[in-house]
């Protein structure tokens, strides 16, 4: 029978205790935090069988890359843009007007577009990002 002297280092460690702290600590976070995960609550618009017979104005401004206006393909500055807004808006109240923003151009102009239509008080903005079926 070996006797440990306290002036000898030990040459082993028991680590067991260790990794059993160490699991009950891991179970115990992936509990607290599953629990503390929320899901969002979103009131997504119900579909109906009827087509729309309503028709409504639509406006496209496009950005080109320069950061130039234009609005159904013709180029506009931000005044005659916002006038021509304007306008569409009094003969239409449920003018929508859709967004197409180059990817080479600022995000600063696709912003600048957004925030004038909400001044504008238009509520049909769209963004386009890419050709469907394309």
């Amino acid at each position: 029978m070996q006797i440990q002297n306290d002036t000898e280092p030990y040459d082993s460690i028991n680590v067991t205790p260790m990794l059993d702290l160490a699991y009950v600590l891991l179970v115990v976070f992936i509990i607290m935090t599953t629990a503390s995960v929320q899901g969002l609550t979103m009131n997504l618009p119900k579909p109906s069988n009827t087509p729309s017979e309503e028709k409504h104005e639509t406006k496209i401004v496009q950005i080109s890359p320069e950061g130039r206006f234009m609005i159904n393909g013709v180029g506009v500055t931000p005044a005659e843009l916002e006038a021509q807004l304007l306008s569409a808006k009094a003969r239409d109240p449920k003018l929508a007007v859709m967004v197409k923003g180059d990817p080479a151009t600022q995000y600063a102009k696709v912003i600048e577009v957004v925030d004038l239509v909400n001044r504008l008080q238009i509520d049909g903005l769209g963004l386009i990002t890419a050709r469907i079926g394309t």
